[in-house]
């Protein structure tokens, strides 16, 4: 696909199209640090939950920064993200200039952040801060804008909505800002939403309540939803699909179910190992926590093969001169020469 400009012909399309997505991001002396984010190649379809997973530094963030328009001032992104939006007009993300941005963030495509009570006003009240987002995309009325908002409330889980819509940030609990931030991402319908960690830092059970209102939500609206986390356990039973991240590469992509039965890349099965069942648990000895050696540094940005080539324990002298070639398989996609090895 190719776009002279910030709109393009609409046609038959994913929702999202990402091709060749490169992002690097400012160092010193006008320098740019390496790939944060290197060739990407990805669709997102009508009706999907999709689970982006992978470890600190994946690229995952960045991956949702550049999706929403906020990647740093200095950095440099290459590529192109097509958006369908459901009004038909296809539109490449990378190409829009702020103004256009203000239109499409918070209506078209919102965005859950990890910590809504850093991101919610303090002195400005639960209810207010939902409707600003409808207010800076609509021309309803406060009184049509409070009634959406308490309509949204109640979509997320919350029973005595006047009592909430009343309330400020500091008055409510760790769950109940979380259901506040999918209400606020949530009340303009948008096409997609990011989810960015949104669970971090919650107990178990707090968890379990969050995906159940993202499940639901996603069952009602219809947006489709894009779910960042480094632990797979969240997204079993819960995404319809996974992309693997590591160090700004896609190393798989394909079904949940399929992937976490069969992981194909080494890469895939050691952040399995990493997050195990409570049998599996249960029957590691003490001290042999499963872990996956080395880390990522940034001369492995720098190999013509393989980035995970300096970590893997199946490594072999091809995997550190070229780098390996994506196979699919039905619709289950891999990048390593020894996948399923």
């Amino acid at each position: 696909m190719q776009a002279s400009s910030d709109l393009v012909p609409m046609g038959t399309s994913p929702l999202l199209g990402v091709r060749g997505l490169t992002v690097r991001y400012p160092a010193g002396g006008g320098q740019h640090v390496p790939s944060a984010l290197h060739k990407i190649d990805l669709d997102i379809w009508p009706g999907e939950i999709v689970g982006i997973l992978g470890e600190s530094g994946a690229g995952k963030s960045t991956l949702a920064s550049s999706i929403l328009g906020l990647l740093p001032t200095g950095s440099n992104a290459e590529g192109s993200i097509f958006f369908q939006s459901q009004d038909s007009q296809c539109l490449d993300l990378l190409r829009l200039d702020e103004s256009r941005w203000r239109a499409v963030r918070g209506s078209k495509i919102a965005m859950i952040f990890q910590e809504p009570g850093l991101c919610l006003n303090p002195v400005m009240r639960v209810g207010d801060q939902i409707a600003e987002v409808i207010r800076a995309h609509s021309n309803l009325e406060h009184a049509q804008r409070k009634q959406e908002c308490e309509a949204m409330l109640r979509e997320v889980g919350f029973s005595d909505v006047e009592r909430v819509y009343k309330t400020y940030p500091h008055q409510l609990s760790g769950g109940q800002l979380h259901r506040v931030a999918i209400a606020q991402a949530l009340v303009c319908r948008p096409d997609l939403v990011i989810a960015d960690e949104p669970t971090r830092s919650l107990d178990v059970a707090a968890q379990a309540e969050i995906l159940n209102v993202l499940r639901e939500t996603h069952r009602k609206l219809g947006s489709v939803l894009i779910f960042i986390t480094h632990n797979p356990a969240l997204l079993a039973g819960f995404a319809d699909r996974v992309v693997i991240l590591y160090g700004g590469h896609i190393v798989e992509e394909g079904p949940v179910a399929q992937i976490f039965r069969r992981p194909l890349h080494p890469y895939t099965k050691g952040l399995l190992q990493l997050f195990p069942s409570s049998q599996q648990y249960a029957s590691l000895s003490r001290g042999q926590l499963p872990v996956i050696p080395g880390s990522l540094t940034d001369a492995d940005h720098l190999t013509p093969g393989c980035i995970f080539e300096p970590r893997c324990s199946a490594r072999t002298t091809v995997c550190r001169s070229e780098s390996p070639i994506e196979e699919i398989q039905h619709d289950h996609r891999v990048s390593c020469f020894h996948h399923g090895n």
